[in-house]
């Protein structure tokens, strides 16, 4: 993607379908004249009594225990420098839209207009009644040091200024586990910093409470090494000046055990790598381009421990491993400050995290067999759904050991089950599977490709690294698609009517030919067959020319479904196929099947349906929960649609007893487990949260998909075909581009499990 069309993508993003990126929505009913009353006048005059008794009623009655301000003055964004506060404003909407997704936090973006320390200061202390927790971000140092200490002393809710300390928290985590692998003692390895601004100086700072000497810490800035006989040094910078006479970084590098990177790209060579100490540890976190390449970095030592601000390679220092879970478990115990304990007492967690068996969810994401505690992984991923069951208490308990909790936690069993389910309508699935297929990419083709939706699609996953795109149309109106969305990386272009192709289309019909010429198929049909875009887009699926196909997108369901059929044929073991889709609720992600194929099915295909569906649920590292859905309940009905499906149900647990499913249920019963326990007590899925429905035909699985995703603007990945030999999946008619950008995604997916099968059989 040119610069032009990434830069109007970004804006694009920014600015539809509504401007901004986070929004207030309304946490209570409003639809009667007696809601209002309750909302407004004269009911809120009842809480608002009751806070002017006792102040500490706002968080019983208020958002105020679950709402922090991202404050800036815009003097120090990303890698932008002194932008200004109106310019800072995407970037403190970004970093409230993270707190949501990670942590749950609910954000108001506060951009003040003044670079002068003491009317900032006056500024958050006016506005601070409204917050139970304030994130300073992206303030220019020395300013944000003193900011954040009087803010610190002045207010009684908690304070961090994440530039400083997000990353040293991260990376202190990872400093001590590869200290572990490497055998060395935090009290005698020598460290050299380079860069010296906020993050610098608080990663020196934490990495001293953990028991580093500064006497064995060299920081440079600009200039060169930081030395005690330098004039003009700041306070900061005086803390970490040492009286070692060298100058420069090739010098601080000799012997040295830890180099740790907030700087700039490039400025590690070779030999001073080599010059480094046994078992260097090197954290090149300069964004987006290290100290030193990793690649380069691998290549001249073999014995380093490594880690990046990027997450493309192993160990990536990442703030989004720190701030939502710290602010969450600082808001949970009402904290009035983020203090050192705190902070250590997450570094610890993440440390201990990382040495946890991994769930599968996580090593399906990395496309991992099992990531273990080793020099490739010495901090959690970002995706580790386990991060807000762990740090969150960590720090809590921190808050209340060191007597700044107001509202200690009790029961901790309980308090972790309330973090699981904060994780929400979100829980990371799109991300992880993006993640995954960028891993291995695989060659997609687009059967469609002469529609300008299929071609921002193909050039997202593109440009993303999730699928290499062959774009399959009239090639003229391809190239002035590409053209309009200014597309212009080089990926293949067939059409299957031209002449060009004549070669492969002449192979492909003979192939197909010999496969169906005792089914009433001629010579002349297939070659006729072979100028079809689905006849022809299945063949290069089939004869290794591309790895998995995307169509559907204009065409209804049945007639993409033959061709499908007739050139791909069943997997290994499957009698029949079946679609799945996946809906992003509020409960979490659940998984609908069959939405598309099968009309009516018996029982028998009931738990064929199931036991493909639980299959595919477990691609994404997830264990299938399952409820048989019906209009009835444990044999309420006598009639033949309930029949079939409790003996469904019945052969399952007969002949799959490690399979978690039951029915026939009634929906609600199903997702509703306080009803189910009351009602239906024997039931095996009381007390678990059911993540995937079987319906009993097609009527009710598809109408049911269709209005929860249009109701509940839920997002849709689907259906998720199964069954077949190779990796193909049709859209429903009219997909949106981030449909098929995810069903892209799952037919890599597809492909790499089906690749991996096979390679192994």
């Amino acid at each position: 993607m040119s610069n032009s069309a990434k830069r109007r993508e970004a804006l694009r993003y920014h600015a539809l379908p509504i401007p901004g990126k986070i929004k207030v929505v309304p946490t209570k009913k409003y639809a009667t004249q007696r809601d209002l009353a309750l909302a407004y006048s004269p009911g809120v005059a009842e809480p608002c009594l009751e806070i002017e008794k006792d102040k500490s009623n706002a968080y019983k009655y208020t958002t105020k225990g679950n709402l922090v301000a991202v404050i800036s003055n815009g003097t120090a964004v990303l890698g932008l420098g002194n932008i200004g506060p109106e310019a800072s404003k995407p970037v403190m909407e970004g970093k409230g839209l993270l707190f949501k997704i990670f942590a749950d936090i609910d954000v108001f973006d506060i951009e003040v207009d003044t670079e002068n320390i003491d009317e900032f200061i006056q500024t958050v202390k006016h506005i601070a009644p409204t917050f139970g927790g304030i994130n300073l971000e992206d303030i220019k140092a020395p300013e944000a040091f003193e900011i954040e200490r009087r803010l610190k002393e002045e207010l009684d809710i908690p304070v961090m200024h994440d530039d400083q300390h997000g990353t040293a928290i991260i990376s202190a985590a990872a400093l001590l586990n590869a200290l572990e692998l490497a055998k060395k003692k935090i009290d005698k390895v020598k460290i050299v910093v380079s860069g010296a601004g906020a993050a610098a100086i608080s990663c020196s700072r934490l990495y001293t409470s953990f028991g580093a000497k500064k006497e064995n810490i060299v920081m440079l800035d600009s200039k060169g090494v930081i030395r005690k006989d330098r004039s003009g040094l700041t306070k900061e910078k005086s803390e970490f000046a040492t009286s070692r006479k060298i100058d420069t970084l090739d010098e601080a590098m000799k012997g040295a055990d830890v180099f740790i990177g907030l700087s700039t790209s490039d400025i590690v060579s070779p030999d001073m790598l080599l010059s480094m100490s046994k078992n260097p540890i090197v954290f090149a976190m300069s964004n987006p381009d290290p100290e030193i390449s990793y690649d380069l970095a691998i290549k001249t030592r073999k014995d380093i421990i490594m880690a990046t601000g990027r997450s493309d390679h192993p160990n990536q220092v990442n703030n989004v491993l720190g701030f939502p879970f710290i602010f969450r478990g600082a808001l949970d115990v009402r904290s009035t400050a983020i203090n050192e304990s705190m902070k250590k007492a997450a570094v610890i967690a993440l440390a201990n995290l990382a040495k946890e068996p991994v769930p599968e969810q996580v090593n399906v994401a990395y496309d991992e067999t099992r990531l273990t505690f080793g020099t490739d992984y010495i901090i959690p991923k970002p995706f580790d759904p386990r991060l807000i069951s762990v740090v969150p208490p960590a720090v809590a308990k921190a808050a209340m050991e060191s007597g700044v909790a107001q509202e200690p936690i009790t029961d901790w069993g309980a308090y972790t089950e309330s973090l699981m389910q904060r994780l929400g309508s979100d829980n990371k699935i799109v991300r992880l599977m993006h993640s995954r297929a960028r891993r291995n990419p695989k060659r997609v083709v687009f059967a469609e490709a002469d529609h300008l939706t299929v071609v921002r699609a193909a050039q997202i996953v593109h440009d993303e690294g999730i699928a290499i795109p062959i774009l399959l149309g009239r090639k003229e109106i391809i190239e002035e698609l590409k053209a309009e969305i200014e597309f212009d990386a080089e990926v293949l272009i067939i059409d299957p009517k031209s002449d060009d192709e004549k070669e492969r289309k002449d192979h492909y019909a003979k192939v197909y030919w010999e496969q169906r010429k005792r089914r009433g198929i001629s010579r002349l049909a297939a070659r006729k067959l072979m100028r079809e875009r689905n006849y022809y887009a299945a063949m290069m699926v089939n004869e290794g020319d591309a790895d998995a196909l995307i169509t559907g997108f204009s065409r209804a369901y049945p007639t993409v479904v033959k061709p499908i059929l007739e050139l791909i044929g069943l997997d290994k073991g499957a009698t029949r196929i079946a679609t799945t889709n996946l809906l992003m609720t509020q409960r979490g992600p659940l998984f609908l099947s069959d939405t598309s194929i099968n009309i009516n099915p018996s029982a028998k295909d009931l738990v064929k349906i199931a036991q493909m569906t639980a299959i595919t649920v477990r691609m994404f590292g997830m264990e299938p929960v399952m409820a048989m859905t019906s209009y009835s309940n444990f044999g309420s009905s006598t009639n033949e649609q309930a029949s079939k499906v409790r003996e469904a149900v019945s052969y399952l647990h007969r002949h799959f007893p490690n399979l978690t499913v039951d029915g026939e249920l009634q929906t609600d019963f199903a997702l509703n487990n306080e009803m189910l326990e009351d009602v239906f007590p024997f039931s095996k899925l009381v007390g678990k949260n059911v993540n995937t429905l079987i319906f009993p035909n097609l009527d009710s699985a598809n109408i049911t998909y269709k209005l929860l995703k249009e109701l509940n603007k839920a997002e849709n990945i689907g259906p998720i075909m199964m069954g077949l030999k190779k990796p193909v999946h049709i859209l429903q008619l009219d997909a949106s581009v981030d449909e098929i950008v995810n069903m892209t995604a799952i037919a890599v997916i597809d492909a790499q499990k089906k690749h991996k099968r096979s390679a192994l059989a």
